[in-house]
């Protein structure tokens, strides 16, 4: 292993690995990335893989939009031999209640302001985007036709893939055990198999990012909270495309295979475990089926868990630690990583290198807290 790294960053996850790629591609030479199982054993590869630009704030819809623009291009951009399964079947939101149509609404002039063509249907309209839906209780819906899914193990393949040809040593199985500061500034990183000295550290640990940034002496606030998913035996195609209810929390999609992917809320907050149960189970079935009823017919193959890392805000703590020199944050995501991930990778390596980043990032660094500068973000299931 490596002694000494230009950057050292912690989690093998969608953000450690883009941020490396786009290090190294912007002419950093000497990047280290440290995850202590395998890639993609953490939320990256447990996740919906869902990729949608209807946001409620302003900061997320560009952050979308960007990202869902470099999913269009992402094979070429990585070079990658295979698919990462990019499909744009839109995303068809559903408001049940009065309060959630009036935000609606909001939503669409917001996301419209800023080039995304979200539009807002009737019940009856959105029947028309999907026969099957069971409209009852439906007051309205939103949709977006380049919003989409992809496939979360060959999108960071082909991200460890390029950034393995350019030079980033990837380790995995390898815990970061402490971060090493002096004088308020980033010296190395100690690790269970030996220390690698560096200036430079990024946190993109995810849910387990608080316990890593508490190395550094500086605090995080994010928690963990358990989300459990399942997945259907292939049927044929009926669900062209994403469905979800925040008030009903849940969301469904069928995957190119003819599997059905699905999930809702948190079983229980501050947890670590990813366990499953039968009671999200039960749960997860009520509610698909009220949506889709055809589905009381198709077999559940298996389910997992995951986890989020909620922020106070639901938005994302990106940028510089101006506690620590030397050290940065990608974290608090709120189970929107994946589909930030790539536009995530960009902005942090412009950060890190001192360039001009090409969304301002400011609003979003871990500063706000202490400030009070909270954005909430009005649309998550």
């Amino acid at each position: 292993m490596k002694k000494t790294a230009e950057i050292v960053i912690i989690g093998g996850g969608i953000s450690g690995l883009a941020t490396a790629y786009n290090l190294a591609a912007m002419g950093m030479k000497d990047v280290v990335v440290l995850e202590k199982g395998y890639l993609m054993s953490g939320s990256t590869g447990r996740c919906g893989a869902g990729v949608r630009q209807q946001w409620g704030t302003e900061m997320n819809c560009l952050l979308a939009k960007a990202s869902c623009e470099i999913f269009e291009n992402l094979n070429e951009i990585l070079d990658y031999e295979g698919d990462i399964e990019f499909k744009q079947g839109g995303y068809l939101l559903m408001a049940v209640t009065e309060k959630e149509v009036e935000q609606f609404k909001k939503n669409v002039a917001l996301q419209n302001s800023l080039g995304i063509n979200s539009v807002l249907l009737t019940p009856e309209e959105a029947k028309e985007i999907v026969p099957d839906l069971n409209i009852e209780g439906i007051l309205a819906c939103a949709f977006h036709q380049k919003d989409g899914h992809a496939n979360p193990f060959h999108t960071m393949i082909a991200y460890a893939e390029a950034a393995k040809r350019l030079g980033v040593e990837i380790y995995t199985y390898t815990e970061a055990t402490g971060i090493i500061v002096e004088n308020g500034r980033i010296k190395g990183v100690n690790t269970n198999k030996g220390d690698i000295y560096t200036d430079k550290v990024l946190i993109a640990a995810g849910a387990w990012s608080k316990k890593v940034g508490a190395m550094a002496g500086v605090d995080i606030p994010v928690r963990p909270e358990r989300h459990q998913i399942l997945v259907t035996e292939p049927v044929n195609h009926r669900l062209g495309p994403m469905i979800m209810s925040f008030a009903g929390n849940i969301y469904c999609q069928q995957e190119p295979g003819g599997e059905f992917i699905m999930g809702h809320g948190p079983a229980e907050h501050e947890t670590y475990s990813v366990t499953s149960s039968w009671d999200f189970v039960e749960e997860m079935c009520r509610k698909a089926v009220r949506f889709l009823p055809y589905l009381k017919n198709v077999r559940i193959v298996r389910q997992w868990s995951g986890l989020y890392e909620i922020s106070p805000d639901a938005q994302p703590i990106l940028g510089r630690v101006e506690q620590v020199e030397g050290l940065y944050v990608a974290t608090g995501f709120s189970g929107h990583g994946f589909m930030f991930g790539p536009i995530t990778g960009v902005l942090m390596a412009e950060c890190i290198l001192g360039l001009p980043t090409r969304i301002p990032i400011d609003k979003l660094n871990l500063g706000r807290f202490e400030r009070g500068e909270l954005i909430f973000e009005p649309s998550v299931v």
